[in-house]
């Protein structure tokens, strides 16, 4: 059985960690570097750092930032947020990160998900992908879930995996922040289109089931939480507790 990975995410604004509900009312949640450095300790499988307003606000993720984080975590690191050339992706991973996640900018350009995978390898290259109930179907939402891109989320999925990404990094935006549960529906439809490791995001809430139902209903390889970790309700260590009891395969 595949071993099942919870990763904590650090949605970052003006340095700081925030965390919204459907995408808005952010709050602060806590310092990044602090936070990282906690949940490498409590057993995390890896970490994402999101700069949430990179590329509304059309600059480059803090690569000071991306560093301190990077210097005190010892786990997989991925950074996403305002990136949009070979040459950002460089500037990153020089930085200390180990994945990089697209976002936008591989909707309006795919060929950097190609270029990407042949220049770092697909196993450097991890594709976000904001989705949300529209008119009957999910559709890809970009700019921090602001613009429809009219795109359909299976057809996206097969063209992440044609053009050589590594992983997708699924959010569900009618979830997000809502601590209802994952999408199980929108996670299913994904996972079972899709020969690459699939990340469930959106929903997490402190109970333990929403990670069963995910792992096991969803099909999601990896389930990504924020909110739940930051503020103490349910820490990694005793989630994975729970997890181990309920037969899934997680790293202890």
């Amino acid at each position: 059985m595949q071993t099942k990975r919870i990763i904590p995410c650090l949605d970052v604004k003006n340095g700081q960690t925030v965390k919204g509900i459907n995408f808005e009312n952010l709050r602060y949640a806590g310092n990044p570097v602090s936070l990282a450095k906690k949940y490498s300790d409590d057993g995390a499988d890896e970490l994402v750092f999101l700069d949430i307003t990179a590329t509304n606000e059309k600059r480059k993720t803090t690569i000071d930032m991306v560093k301190k984080v990077a210097e005190n975590v010892f786990i997989p690191f991925t950074v996403g947020g305002g990136i949009n050339s070979i040459d950002d992706m460089k500037l990153l991973l020089n930085a200390g990160a180990d994945k990089i996640a697209i976002n936008s900018a591989a909707v309006k350009n795919p060929d950097l998900i190609n270029t990407a995978s042949s220049y770092f390898g697909s196993q450097c290259v991890v594709v976000a992908v904001d989705a949300k109930r529209y008119d009957g179907d999910f559709y890809v939402f970009i700019n921090a879930g602001k613009v429809n891109s009219g795109i359909k989320l299976n057809y996206w999925i097969e063209e992440i995996q044609k053009r050589g990404a590594g992983e997708i990094l699924l959010t569900s935006m009618d979830k997000d922040g809502t601590k209802c549960g994952f999408d199980i529906e929108m996670t299913k439809l994904a996972a079972l289109n899709s020969h690459i490791p699939i990340i469930a995001s959106g929903g997490a809430g402190a109970e333990v089931n929403h990670f069963i139902e995910v792992f096991k209903s969803g099909l999601a390889d990896a389930a990504l939480a924020a909110s739940i970790f930051h503020f103490n309700e349910l820490s990694v260590p005793k989630l994975k507790s729970e997890l181990f009891k309920n037969n899934i395969e997680v790293r202890i």
